[in-house]
């Protein structure tokens, strides 16, 4: 069993940045592909970011690309999500997610998929 628990939500100016980190307990950290996702409100939960195992393939959805990064330390069982130039439409829940698999360029589906989920923390961008 893996535990994921993120943290580093809070408020944030658009245009600003802020970085969320999840680490994870239980389970061999490097074995597993790990995804962050989102879920604002009255919306459905969506992909954002996705990183192998050791960190050499890194996958982002359209919305996202050039503004976040995704990384990870193995060694500190944890992995990070920075955010840059911040938007109002980026206001959600995040969570983030492993699996055992990478999924390709099908990250979009790969929620369904995923073994296990943290939390989530929760990310306000004020306009």
């Amino acid at each position: 069993q893996v535990q994921l628990v993120e943290s580093g939500g809070g408020l944030v100016q658009a245009g600003g940045s802020l970085r969320v980190s999840c680490a994870a307990s239980g389970g061999t950290f490097s074995s597993y592909v790990m995804g962050w996702f989102r879920q604002a409100p009255g919306k459905e939960r969506e992909f954002v970011a996705a990183i192998s195992y050791g960190g050499g393939r890194i996958y982002y959805a359209d919305s996202v690309k050039g503004r976040f990064t995704i990384s990870r330390d193995n060694a500190k069982r944890t992995v990070y999500l920075q955010m840059n130039s911040l938007k109002p439409e980026d206001t959600a829940v995040y969570y983030c997610a492993a699996d055992t698999e990478w999924h390709g360029d099908s990250w979009s589906s790969a929620q369904y998929d995923m073994d296990y989920w943290g939390k989530g923390t929760l990310v306000t961008v004020s306009s």
